[in-house]
């Protein structure tokens, strides 16, 4: 948990998330996952996949998929997320490089680029 935690800091956590919120997000995950390093994406609905989805953009989830062809001969798609142990892993000790630990193309931009003339009335 301290390891999810300090990735979720690193990565979203960059978006001005509360320690309090990183903390129970860490858990909100955990509690999906358990033990395990996947989960079949059936048991999300639709907010909770949204929350995988911006978990798998800051590079803490992947996905894969499974095809298994059933008796009617029909091809049944399975798609699974997969908690990426080895990068939380990495994040939490610091060894991630500082450009692939960067989640945002925009984070290393001066103050100054966001600045804009006002609108004309």
């Amino acid at each position: 948990m301290s390891e999810l935690r300090a990735a979720l800091r690193l990565t979203v956590g960059r978006r001005g998330m509360t320690e309090e919120d990183i903390v129970a997000l860490a858990d909100y995950l955990i509690s999906f996952f358990g033990f395990d390093s996947e989960v079949i994406d059936n048991r999300l609905d639709m907010d909770d996949r949204d929350v995988f989805y911006m978990l798998e953009e800051a590079g803490l989830l992947g996905t894969r998929q499974e095809e298994i062809h059933i008796k009617k001969g029909k091809l049944w798609r399975i798609h699974y997320w997969i908690l990426r142990t080895n990068r939380i892993k990495k994040l939490a000790m610091g060894t991630v490089p500082k450009e692939e630990a960067g989640v945002f193309a925009y984070d290393d931009l001066p103050a100054e680029v966001w600045d804009r003339p006002p609108i004309p009335k």
